[in-house]
């Protein structure tokens, strides 16, 4: 099964050139689609529901999108208000059924300068052929190591919650006549997990030790509640990748800013993953994770 994680910069490519075709192709074959900064009702954007505009393109998939943030973009016109709201967010898209989701705002810190913006991990429940999976992607603060930390812990500790919070509801309906659950028995709610995204942190930093450990003494070390990097998982060597340039101080630097992390229990499922380096549709390169589930 393949899976791509991808920030897609809001359909601008590397070109500077505003095309969501691209994006959609890049990601067509995929089963299982992570997407960052997608939005809706942008004056950049033409006032694309980028959502739905992906969604069409990929008929073949289920999907949720969840705002990280949500700002009026309504205007009236004689007397009418045309309702719009302008927002920013992750998008998760599935050829397996996504049997829910919901959306966690991380923690934020009002920043003086330069701009600082509310992010947001997209939670969903997709069945797959082993079994039930959480699949989260997300985005992390872009400016500061500090609030990334602090989003990763709020994370991690949600992570160890869900098995005994569960999904959205949990229980059994003690008002059958309001039909509160539709004749659907509770939803699962499982511990394998794997978290996709930009992390805007690269492999050995503070924020990549927090999510798989800092065990310096035994590297490869994996924790039972943790999680493993995508890449070592497969065999690969962490760092070895990247998927994003930029010149910083007149040096051009390769980064690997976006990753994929498993549960221990799904890391010997990891066949191999990938960076496209030659995709110009953002300024990231796609994620690509051949994994068996």
């Amino acid at each position: 099964m393949k899976l791509v994680s991808y920030n897609i910069q809001y359909g601008f490519g590397s070109d500077g050139r505003y095309d969501l075709s691209r994006v959609a192709d890049v990601i067509r074959e995929a089963d299982i689609i992570c997407l960052q900064e997608v939005e809706r009702h942008w004056t950049r954007t033409g006032m694309d529901d980028q959502p739905a505009l992906l969604a069409d393109r990929l008929p073949g998939h289920h999907w949720v999108y969840g705002p990280a943030f949500d700002m009026d973009a309504s205007e009236t016109r004689a007397g009418r208000v045309i309702h719009r709201r302008r927002q920013f967010g992750t998008m998760i898209l599935s050829r397996l059924p996504i049997r829910w989701s919901r959306l966690w705002p991380l923690p934020k810190r009002r920043m003086l300068d330069p701009l600082n913006t509310q992010n947001a991990a997209l939670e969903a429940m997709v069945q797959t052929p082993r079994g039930p999976l959480r699949l989260m992607s997300l985005h992390l603060a872009h400016v500061g190591v500090d609030e990334r930390l602090e989003q990763l812990d709020f994370l991690l500790a949600q992570h160890a919650r869900a098995p005994f919070e569960g999904g959205p509801w949990s229980g059994t309906d003690d008002e059958p006549a309001r039909n509160w659950t539709e004749g659907q028995a509770e939803p699962a709610c499982p511990a394998s997990a794997i978290w996709m995204g930009d992390f805007n942190s690269e492999p050995h930093s503070a924020e990549y030790r927090r999510i798989v450990g800092e065990t310096p003494y035994h590297p490869g070390a994996r924790y039972a509640d943790g999680f493993v990097d995508a890449v070592a998982a497969a065999g690969q060597t962490p760092g070895s990748l990247h998927t994003h340039e930029k010149t910083i101080a007149g040096k051009l630097r390769l980064r690997q800013l976006d990753h994929c992390f498993v549960t221990p229990d799904l890391a010997p499922l990891v066949r191999s993953v990938a960076v496209d380096t030659g995709c110009a549709a953002s300024d990231h390169f796609p994620l690509t994770v051949e994994i068996d589930l």
